[in-house]
């Protein structure tokens, strides 16, 4: 079974002057009912890439967690390894899968803006892809509702308020959902197909 590494939010603990690093269990569990045995990455951005390298994951996973510091978070190295993970699965090619503050990176990393938006924490919604609309949690006050022409991104889904739910790249296996799949009561089907789609993309070595 091969690997899927996955970030983690950080939690700063004033009282014992820590800062930790953390994911909710469930995260866990939906990568391993995609097929995949699950990684946590620390938030060292050296360390991940020696990870990244000894391992050769099938996938990475940008999870949730803070904001992004220019958006009033307080998390810089996972500003950081964001960035670090987006620049390190382009270079070698490997599919990246970034959901809620993980599209959020996505987005700011191919130089789209976000903004604030309101009716998108602790919801539920829909989204409408093409034809299709199905319902989805939303965890987030901060979106995007216009992509910048030239940044490779593709709109895939949208909220009735414009949001931009879900995103892909044009040439590079990226994908982005604003929504958390490990949220869910049940896993649902689409979630879990396009994680076996997206990671199963890439060649073996």
């Amino acid at each position: 079974m091969r690997a899927v590494i996955y970030t983690q939010r950080v939690e700063i603990v004033d009282a014992y002057e820590e800062r930790r690093d953390c994911a909710d269990q469930r995260i866990a569990d939906f990568i391993r009912e995609c097929g995949f045995l699950p990684l946590p990455l620390p938030n060292k951005r050296e360390l991940a890439a020696e990870m990244v390298s000894s391992i050769k994951p099938a996938g990475i996973i940008l999870t949730g967690g803070n904001s992004l510091e220019k958006y009033g978070g307080n998390a810089p190295e996972r500003d950081g390894m964001d960035r670090a993970l987006i620049e390190l699965g382009i270079r070698r090619r490997i599919p990246l899968y970034g959901f809620c503050r993980g599209m959020q990176s996505i987005l700011d990393y191919f130089g789209n803006q976000l903004m604030e938006v309101k009716g998108h924490v602790a919801v539920r919604h829909l989204v409408y892809e093409g034809e299709k609309t199905y319902e989805v949690n939303s965890y987030h006050n901060q979106a995007c509702v216009e992509l910048e022409r030239s940044c490779g991104l593709r709109s895939m889904s949208q909220a009735e308020d414009g949001v931009i739910e879900a995103v892909c790249h044009q040439c590079l296996p990226i994908v982005g959902t604003m929504w958390h799949p490990e949220r869910e009561k049940e896993f649902a089907a689409q979630d879990i197909g396009r994680i076996k789609v997206l990671f199963r993309e890439r060649k073996n070595g």
